[in-house]
């Protein structure tokens, strides 16, 4: 017989198979022997009571042959010959975009400003070496987008926008942890990540697809309301049956490209703040309730708050247990941090971006640069944020603690950030729309988690690159551009997503939304 069933059980219990599978038995009413074979469906940790839980579900068979497991496997036909598409960024929306689209009998024509995974690496190893940014190839820019270099979250609140399930089984059959599958927080890790981008690269290629590097759209063609092409900057048009535009949130370059051309844009809420650094080992005492710890048979814990400062929300964002905190300016003089993690999550920091929600509002001092008020603001407090650090990406720090009560740091606390702290007035310098809700908010936090509020942490500044300060509007229906034919506004840069994942949904839906306008 085969059947499912759920356990609630202890993290050193959960860890250990012979153990549960007593237990399933037991449940079941049977002897452990009639078992004939056991399947984690789902797992996820239950941290609200000091008795810390694991839920479990498993598919279990007895007294049958255990059938064989089938994972997804993806065929993907060759296209080599069929209607281009571009895909301008090679980030999640660009890579899914392209996979969904060979699928759907198209031939995708990749465009990455950027350089490959393999490429990039050697220019983020130049930033921390002799800090030196690559204006096109950095944390923010190159092969895999982002999140490449990132933590790798996979967990979203976005499932209703697309196939969430399929977007897990594609990566896991592209080199991703079979975990993902598992958990209710599935993370690939900065380690791994790099790999599964090479193999969806790799299978774009197999199919007769193409992904160019090096490859930065300037000029997009458009004549009578409809798009036929792009141009890179060495010249060369491309020419398409229509263009995904998938380029992500820190392609700035993409918003004055299209208001120079004036392809309608508009500005729209976002966030920005600071990254928060804990040691690791209080973040666990704090979330799992214990003061050793997490113990053995935990994962570094992790937080996520959220709180409302006079009709602006507060909020963690992008949170990396056992993680390093990342220079990821994508220019000269300008100061950006973010976070990353490896896929064992076993630094000894806990650090995540605390954001602030900016409406139009907070922006009347560049009011003047209408849609690109808010792009503008982002510029002009990274300016700040580098002037405040150093030339050598040194960032403006201050112990939490000292920011909430307005005092100064006369010292910093050991930090993973590897170009190293400078001590900064962060109080005195943010603007007061976002410092003010900021210590409103640590102050809440500290509230709801004792502790948490400290001279252990420090804040670095600036988490700037939180979320796109621009849409690109496009028809709820069609997808396209309300007002170019065949232009597809993609992911975070276009406004409609939030990370890995509902960025690759939205590729996805892309991808079909032109299958459609083909079929018409």
């Amino acid at each position: 017989m085969l059947t499912e069933i759920n356990l609630v059980l202890s993290p050193r219990d959960a860890s250990d198979e012979s153990y549960y599978k007593s237990l399933v038995a037991k449940d079941l009413k049977i002897n452990s022997d009639r078992i004939t074979g056991i399947q984690i469906l789902r797992r996820s940790i239950d941290a609200r009571q000091r008795n810390i839980k694991i839920n479990m579900r498993f598919r279990v068979a007895y007294d049958e042959a255990f059938p064989e497991l089938k994972l997804s496997d993806f065929t993907y036909q060759n296209v080599s010959d069929k209607k281009k598409v571009i895909v301008v960024g090679a980030g999640p929306a660009g890579l899914f975009a392209a996979l969904r689209l060979i699928e759907l009998g198209y031939c995708p024509i990749v465009l990455e400003r950027g350089k490959s995974v393999e490429d990039r690496k050697k220019d983020l190893a130049a930033i921390h070496k002799n800090r030196i940014i690559n204006p096109d190839s950095n944390y923010s820019f190159g092969e895999g987008g982002a999140g490449t270099f990132s933590d790798g979250k996979l967990y979203t609140r976005s499932k209703k926008r697309g196939n969430l399930k399929k977007i897990l089984e594609v990566l896991h059959f592209h080199g991703a942890q079979e975990d993902i599958l598992i958990d209710a927080h599935p993370h690939i890790g900065t380690d791994v990540l790099p790999k599964v981008i090479v193999k969806i690269r790799e299978s774009i290629i197999s199919s007769g697809g193409e992904v160019r590097f090096s490859a930065k759209v300037n000029h997009l063609l458009v004549s009578n309301d409809k798009i036929s092409g792009v141009r890179i900057e060495t010249g060369e048009e491309i020419n398409a049956e229509a263009v995904i535009l998938a380029t992500g949130h820190s392609a700035r370059d993409i918003y004055y490209l299209l208001d120079s051309q004036k392809i309608g844009i508009e500005a729209k809420s976002f966030a920005m703040g600071v990254r928060i650094e804990h040691p690791q080992k209080l973040i666990d005492q704090i979330q799992y309730h214990n003061p050793e710890g997490r113990g053995e048979y935990l994962p570094a814990a992790s937080y996520s708050f959220v709180h409302q400062v006079e009709g602006r929300g507060v909020y963690s964002f992008c949170m990396c247990p056992g993680g390093v905190i990342v220079p990821a300016a994508t220019a000269d003089n300008q100061q950006v941090v973010n976070g990353m993690s490896s896929s064992r999550r076993n630094t000894a920091f806990a650090n995540s971006g605390m954001a602030v929600e900016i409406l139009e509002e907070d922006l009347v001092d560049f009011k003047e640069h209408g849609a690109l008020a808010g792009l503008k603001f982002q510029e002009d407090l990274e300016r700040l944020a580098f002037e405040k650090g150093g030339s050598d990406l040194t960032a403006p720090a201050q112990r939490m603690l000292d920011f909430v009560k307005g005092f100064s740091s006369s010292d910093l606390p050991v930090s993973s950030y590897q170009p190293g702290l400078k001590s900064s007035a962060m109080h005195e310098w943010l603007p007061k729309h976002i410092r003010f809700r900021l210590q409103e908010g640590f102050k809440a936090f500290g509230e709801k988690s004792k502790g948490f509020l400290t001279n252990d942490a420090v804040i670095l500044g600036v988490e700037s690159r939180t979320s796109s300060p621009v849409r690109i509007p496009r028809d709820n229906k069609t997808m396209q551009h309300v007002h170019v034919s065949g232009l597809f506004p993609c992911g975070e840069g276009a406004g409609y997503a939030g990370g890995i994942v509902s960025a690759a949904m939205d590729g996805e839906r892309c991808a079909e939304a032109f299958h459609n306008m083909m079929l018409e």
